[in-house]
């Protein structure tokens, strides 16, 4: 089926036949059934992944799903580099692999948010008292009151990033970024949700590195990155991993007003130059820990079985299994974010789903995880025993992609859960 809509901007997709562009990790992936899985289920789920990128907006796609704690899909569709929107393919078009990294945007914010709840388990800080207590600066302009657990789950009450007058480049420079959000006034909705894009990021990993007295990237390596064995998994991408990005690209319907509007507000930049900004060396040399983690599908996934299994991996313990169990607790109850425009519900770091729909599906409420800029996904989801990575490069709002996404989620909720 064509989801495509009339203005959708698109890529041209390969000839029929064979698909030489589909790429499967045979070393990583599982037989079904040693899972309990059918092999008719993991087709199903397999294609309607497949009728996702058949909408055209994703010049790549790489996913992962893990079931009872086992890698039963690690595949990868289309092309990191040479394809785009519109455009023929280039001669030199790079293929898209499972282990190609891609820039999770938001859903950076998960693991900031997890490496806020380590440094408070370990008693470096308290989730619970006010951010100023380590950042003193941060009290300025009536923001004394707001609470670390207040930033975790978007109640801090600043969620716009104060870079008027500046250009993007203003991201690299994160002394500079740290002291306008500190001078910043509050917006007056301290205590209620209202999204928070690229503020809460800053502090916290401001927090985290006062505390520990060491760069982000450190606590990252030590409680995270080296546990769990990961290539990527870092805040921007050396030299050497470079050539291996997928290159990102604006996709879908034209963006305009309101949600132009919404997006320069959430962002401080426009929809099109966070796409320019991602694909640019400044980008991939700053730390953002609110949006430029890279990673690959599989390594997102292995990240939210962590979660799964209260903070073990592989025998040994990264998270107590209180701290895993506060980061996954609901703060509230779903309500219409201000800024991002749907509802939404949050735990102090995590997305969470909803029931009789919500962002993984349908009948997802014990789900958790984070969305990113646009169409990336990693979540788990307890009551099938799940643990997925989404991620892809077409930059798209609005387009018939959501309704093949939509289909694709529910997909892996039916066949998911129960003995096939």
């Amino acid at each position: 089926m064509d989801w495509g809509l009339p203005g959708t901007r698109r890529i041209r997709l390969p000839d029929a036949g064979p698909a030489p562009w589909v790429h499967v990790d045979r070393d990583m992936e599982v037989a079904p059934w040693r899972t309990g899985l059918s092999g008719e289920r993991i087709e199903a789920i397999w294609s309607a992944v497949e009728a996702f990128y058949g909408t055209r907006v994703h010049p790549a796609l790489t996913f992962c799903l893990r079931y009872r704690g086992r890698v039963v899909l690690n595949r990868s569709i289309g092309y990191a580099r040479g394809l785009a929107p519109e455009r023929p393919p280039a001669e030199d078009a790079r293929p898209a692999l499972p282990d190609t990294p891609v820039c999770l945007f938001s859903a950076s914010k998960a693991i900031i948010a997890l490496l806020t709840h380590k440094l408070a388990e370990e008693g470096g800080v308290s989730l619970d008292a006010p951010v100023a207590r380590y950042l003193p600066a941060f009290a300025a302009e009536g923001k004394s009151a707001i609470t670390l657990a207040d930033v975790l789950s978007h109640r801090g009450g600043f969620p716009q990033f104060p870079i008027a007058g500046q250009g993007p480049e203003i991201l690299a420079d994160w002394d500079g970024c740290i002291e306008r959000i500190c001078a910043a006034p509050a917006s007056g909705r301290h205590g209620r949700p209202v999204y928070h894009a690229m503020t809460g990021g800053f502090v916290l990993g401001e927090v985290i590195r006062r505390v520990t007295g060491a760069p982000l990237t450190d606590y990252l390596n030590s409680r995270l990155r080296r546990p769990l064995g990961m290539r990527y998994f870092t805040y921007g991408l050396d030299g050497r991993s470079r050539g291996r990005v997928a290159v990102n690209h604006v996709a879908g319907m034209p963006v305009r007003w309101p949600i132009s509007a919404w997006a320069r507000a959430a962002l401080g930049v426009s929809f099109d130059d966070v796409v320019d900004i991602s694909n640019r060396d400044m980008f991939m040399d700053a730390v953002i820990p609110s949006g430029n983690l890279y990673a690959t599908a599989e390594e997102l996934s292995r990240f939210y079985q962590l979660l799964l299994d209260d903070g073990c991996y592989e025998g040994q313990r990264l998270f107590a299994p209180a701290t895993v169990a506060r980061a996954r607790r609901a703060v509230g109850h779903a309500w219409p974010d201000p800024m991002l425009k749907v509802p939404l519900r949050y735990s102090e770091g995590l997305m969470l789903g909803t029931t009789p729909i919500g962002l993984y599906g349908p009948m997802s409420g014990e789900s958790y995880g984070h969305l990113g800029f646009m169409n990336i996904l990693g979540w788990a989801d307890p009551s099938r025993d799940i643990a997925c990575g989404l991620l892809t490069t077409g930059k798209a709002v609005l387009g018939g992609h959501l309704l093949a996404l939509s289909k694709l989620l529910a997909t892996i909720n039916r066949h998911c859960g129960a003995a096939g």
